[in-house]
């Protein structure tokens, strides 16, 4: 069973378990968030059981407890002009916050 959420802008496939990382929240490390906006919950295969949201699945909810903050891989920025005497070099890590995902919720009730 997975689910796909929206946090910060962007989605993410997640199932019981997982370690992601979105942008940076300002909770604590050890605490509990809830991620309440949640755009498919699958059950099975077959189709049969899944949820889908207009936009978002109506009671859907997961739960995640914040690991800490992480820095993201460093990306190097280089301007230079042509002809001319100007060079530039800039770095940039961009922060996050690792979350792991411990349960799914359908309508207050365990996905299972």
């Amino acid at each position: 069973m997975y689910a796909i959420i929206e946090t910060g802008g962007k989605q993410f496939k997640v199932s019981s378990g997982d370690t992601i990382k979105v942008d940076r929240m300002a909770e604590e490390a050890g605490s509990v968030v809830s991620l309440n906006k949640v755009l498919a919950v699958v059950r099975d295969e077959e189709g049969k059981k899944n949820k889908i949201g207009v936009p978002f699945v109506k009671g859907a909810e997961v739960k995640a407890e914040v690991i800490g903050a992480v820095k993201g891989d460093k990306v190097i920025v280089h301007k230079q002009r042509p002809r001319k005497v100007y060079r530039k070099t800039n770095g940039h890590r961009q922060q996050y916050t690792a979350l792991k995902i411990n349960e799914i919720l359908i309508g207050g009730q365990d996905g299972a």
